[in-house]
Order: structure tokens, then C-alpha cells, then sequence
């Protein structure tokens, strides 16, 4: 069997962390313009973005903020600029929505369950705080559902991919989202080429075991045969161990600072292009090859950069 090249994304800034946990989270759209395009010369071939309040660093869907970046970015690069559609914890559906409808990105992110998403226990972790909303965000977390209904899920495929023509990352926290995709894979709101991407170690989806993470590729494999490309992240120390393994299986990888603040242990990243050298360079080590970004949207059927809204 031929050896596809692997697609590495990185997830830039993220909804979950904040800036007490790092100095280096980038935060204005001049540090995520950056950091997107020094991710890219690293070997990325996908960008996934959020963004941020440039005066505190708070998560924020509003296309003004989007827009400071996302043009620079395409300037810049040929990288596919995967839009969040998960926002943040405590973001109503409308407003997680609300960029990617307004600027009709090639892809996009699109969580396939309602599920606890537990951040509270970081509280723990640090005394001082560098803005008032960053305890309260995490505290709120113990008593919250992070919301991704059918109805949800359905207006999504319809608005964005079928009116809008943008393709989906399928994120999968837990083995019953793989069930949820493939429900409307068979009832065609979702054809193949798609991208899985599943989710290990977030407290509220499953846990960043490596049995897990060959459970769920059984599943996936089970569920949609191989006429999809599959991927992997996994939270904190277990993203670069996660990522090899799943390139050794045949999959695909994410790294970047909104899955994991760290370069090794102890020691935080200073940029996202960090681990991405990190990755790319074990990755080399082991005879893979990174895909370009014209390859991945041939694989996965992408509408091309000239076809969005910005």
C-alpha cells in the first residue's frame, strides 16, 4: 500500500487556553498573522484559527477579528485556513457560527457531539491571574455542556458546507461522535472525501490512552471503510507521542499551542512554528513525507483560496 504524505495542522491560539498560562499565546491579529505564517514555512499545511480580544485575550467569533488576520494570512501563504466553528466555552451556537458564514472559509471545524468540556481543574495550576474573566471562564466550565445537537450539527452542513461550500474537520471527541458522522454520512449530508479528526485527553471526552486511540481508528475504519483521511491531536504532553503514532497508522497530525503550551516537559513553546518543526522533523526522521497544501486540497476536495469570502 502507497504511503499518502501526512497532513499536519496547526491550531494557533485555540479557545481553551489563556494568557496567564503563557506569555507567548498569541493573542493580537499581528501575533496570530505571525505565528499562522511561520507555522506554514515549518511544513503546515493547515491553519486552524480562532481569535481573541487583542486587549485581554478573551476567545471572540465576531468577524471584525477574523478579518484582521485572515486576508494576511492568504497574502502570505498557500495554507488552507480551517475556521473554528467551536468558538469557546460558553459561545452560543449563532455566535460560534457567525465567521464562518460571513467569510465562507475552504474548511472548517465541526464538533459531532454534545459533551461535558471540563476546564476547571487549571484553576489549580496558577495564583494570579492577568485578567478578571480567566477564572471565571474556567470556574463556569464545571457546570456547562458544550452543545453540538443534530439540529446544530444539520444547520451547519446545510448553511455552511452545502450553501457555502466549505468542507468540514470533523472533530471527534469520543467514539459516539464517530457514530454521529457516520449517521449523516448515511443520510448524505456528508460525502467522502472527508477529514476525522479525533480528540484525546480533554476531560469530558476520551482519554488520552493509546488503546483509545486505536479503538477509535478501528471504529472510524469500521464505520467509513478508507475513503477518509484521518487525523490526531491530543492535549499536553501527549501531543507529539500521539501524533507519531497516529503517522505510523496511516493517519494525519495536529499540533499547535491550543492543543498544548509545551515544547518538552517543563519547558513552554516560544511559537506554534516550534512544534511544527518538532513534528516535521521526526516525521522526516521516519521516511514520511508532509503534504503540500495543492495536495491536501485535492484530497479532500477543497473549493480553492480564491473562492472565499475574504
Amino acid at each position: 500500500m502507497k504511503i499518502k504524505p501526512v497532513i499536519l495542522t496547526c491550531a494557533i491560539t485555540g479557545g481553551i487556553h489563556t494568557p496567564t498560562m503563557s506569555p507567548y499565546l498569541p493573542i493580537t491579529s499581528e501575533e496570530i498573522t505571525k505565528h499562522a505564517i511561520d507555522a506554514v514555512e515549518a511544513g503546515a499545511s493547515i491553519i486552524h484559527l480562532h481569535a481573541r480580544n487583542e486587549e485581554n485575550g478573551k476567545p471572540t467569533s465576531t468577524p471584525d477579528a477574523f478579518l484582521k488576520f485572515l486576508p494576511k494570512i492568504k497574502e502570505k501563504t498557500n495554507a488552507i485556513l480551517n475556521l473554528s466553528t467551536g468558538g469557546s466555552p460558553g459561545m452560543t451556537v449563532e455566535e460560534r457560527l457567525m465567521v464562518a458564514l460571513t467569510v465562507k472559509p475552504e474548511m472548517a471545524s465541526l464538533n459531532m457531539g454534545s459533551m461535558n468540556f471540563c476546564l476547571y481543574p487549571l484553576l489549580d495550576k496558577y495564583k494570579k491571574w492577568k485578567f478578571p474573566w480567566e477564572p471565571k471562564f474556567l470556574e463556569m466550565t464545571k457546570d456547562f455542556i458544550f452543545k453540538n445537537t443534530f439540529n446544530d450539527i444539520e444547520t451547519s452542513l446545510i448553511k455552511l458546507g452545502k450553501e457555502c461550500g466549505t468542507q468540514f474537520e470533523f472533530e471527534c471527541y469520543d467514539v459516539s461522535h464517530l457514530y454521529n458522522l457516520a449517521y449523516f454520512v448515511d443520510h448524505g449530508f456528508i460525502k467522502p472525501p472527508f477529514l476525522i479528526q479525533t480528540i484525546f485527553g480533554l476531560l469530558g471526552g476520551i482519554g488520552a490512552d493509546m488503546e483509545n486511540l486505536f479503538h477509535m481508528r478501528r471504529i472510524a475504519i469500521k464505520l467509513f471503510g478508507e475513503d477518509h483521511e484521518w487525523s490526531v491531536l491530543a492535549a499536553g504532553r501527549h501531543q507529539i507521542p500521539f501524533a507519531t503514532t497516529s503517522a505510523n497508522m496511516g493517519g494525519n497530525v495536529r499540533v499547535g499551542l491550543e492543543d498544548s503550551l509545551f515544547i518538552e516537559k517543563g519547558k513552554l513553546a516560544k511559537n506554534n512554528a516550534e512544534q511544527v518543526t518538532k513534528i516535521h522533523n521526526i516525521l522526516k526522521e521516519m521516511s514520511f513525507v508532509i503534504a503540500t497544501p495543492d495536495e491536501v486540497r485535492e484530497r479532500l476536495n477543497l473549493k480553492g483560496k480564491n473562492n472565499v469570502g475574504f
